[in-house]
């Protein structure tokens, strides 16, 4: 009786043992989780490969509007080269009309219309107040300016004025003529190549800027004066129509002086 109480304890203690401790149901446990394990690692892959390929072309696209965005923000590229570059020197002489010079190049690859504006019209005009410049091609545009009494009392020499210029710039196809209208139609490709300020200079004091205008305004006059003279014929010669009647006569009468000896004979 007691044997068989002593079994029937074991049988019951190894049965919550069992319970306890199922060796068996945990190696099957391990590879089932581990081999589920692998499978979340490889769907988990693919999910990533999936999700890489579908965000490339939104990467690609932002890229593409960051960069876009970037250009927006920086300034436009000049097309001009301006010299003087900030600042329209003109003599200090009150009472009188004076002049200014500034060359203007086009920098860039294809034709560019250039203009200016200014604060002043009434008493300023530039020549030419526009045009078109082909690659390369540069111009010295001269500015005409009348001087107050006013503005000699309130600003000394070598002082700022607070009259402006500005100088903007077009692309253009070659061939086109300049008109003015051209800035209007075309708005959205228009851009300011400088605001130059007015600066007055004292002609009994020598400097830089004074020698550079004088030179300047030399070579613009220089240039007018070229545009002025009518172009050299350079194609070729043709004889003269007097020549070839005066031979075509000379002929003609030693023909008819042929002809009468021969009647008289």
């Amino acid at each position: 009786m007691a044997l068989a109480d002593h079994h029937h304890h074991r049988s019951h203690s190894d049965l919550k043992l069992f319970r306890l401790c199922p060796f068996w149901q945990s190696g099957n446990t391990s590879s089932s989780s581990s081999s589920t394990q692998n499978l979340s690692h490889s769907n988990s892959g693919q999910g990533n490969h999936s999700n890489q390929q579908a965000e490339g072309p939104k990467l690609k696209s932002s890229s593409k509007t960051v960069s876009s965005v970037a250009r927006s923000l920086l300034p436009p590229r000049r097309r001009l080269r301006l010299d003087p570059a900030n600042n329209l020197y003109f003599p200090n002489e009150p009472g009188k009309q004076v002049k200014s010079a500034i060359r203007l190049k086009n920098t860039s690859r294809s034709h560019v219309a250039f203009k200016f504006q200014t604060t002043a019209p009434k008493s300023c005009y530039m020549r030419p107040p526009g045009g078109i410049l082909a690659p390369g091609e540069n111009i010295i545009a001269t500015v005409f300016k009348f001087v107050e009494h006013i503005e000699n009392n309130e600003k000394p020499a070598d002082q700022k004025s607070k009259i402006k210029f500005k100088i903007m710039s077009l692309k253009v196809k070659g061939g086109v003529e300049y008109v003015p209208e051209l800035f209007d139609e075309q708005k959205d490709q228009v851009i300011v190549e400088q605001i130059l300020r007015v600066v007055f200079i004292d002609l009994e004091r020598s400097s830089p800027a004074l020698d550079k205008l004088k030179r300047q305004l030399a070579e613009a006059e220089a240039a007018l004066e070229a545009r002025k003279k009518p172009p050299m014929d350079t194609g070729p010669r043709v004889v003269g129509e007097g020549l070839v009647i005066d031979e075509w006569k000379e002929r003609r009468e030693k023909y008819l002086a042929r002809q009468q000896v021969e009647a008289v004979e």
